[in-house]
């Protein structure tokens, strides 16, 4: 399982590092319009290779995906606090029987009974 992941991993370092060489080309990014940039004293384009561009979006995306993920998960996550919750009463309450049915006696002299 080791060496599947480390192979899936490699073709794709190998994919990425390919994609950055063939993407190199400057392109401008622009946050606002430029009249509007001006207006709020924002900073104006900037250059970036394309590949830089595309990794970016491809890390936003992904980002955005765990984040929605983890937001839709909490439900499920809290439900699983309050089940492992309950089953520690229930197992002190059931601890708290055995004490209480058996006394100081042992466990196993206990269940000859």
């Amino acid at each position: 399982m080791a060496f599947l992941r480390w192979t899936l991993l490699s073709i794709g370092a190998v994919i990425l590092t390919l994609l950055a060489v063939a993407n190199r080309e400057a392109v401008v990014l622009r946050l606002l319009p430029d009249e509007l940039a001006v207006a709020l004293q924002l900073p104006g384009p900037v250059s970036v290779p394309l590949f830089i561009v595309i990794l970016g979006g491809i890390l936003l995306g992904l980002w955005i995906g765990f984040l929605w993920e983890w937001m839709r998960e909490r439900r499920h996550r809290r439900e699983a606090v309050q089940r492992r919750r309950e089953v520690t009463k229930l197992e002190r309450e059931v601890d708290g029987l055995k004490k209480e049915q058996t006394g100081d006696r042992d466990d196993i002299l206990a269940l000859l009974e």
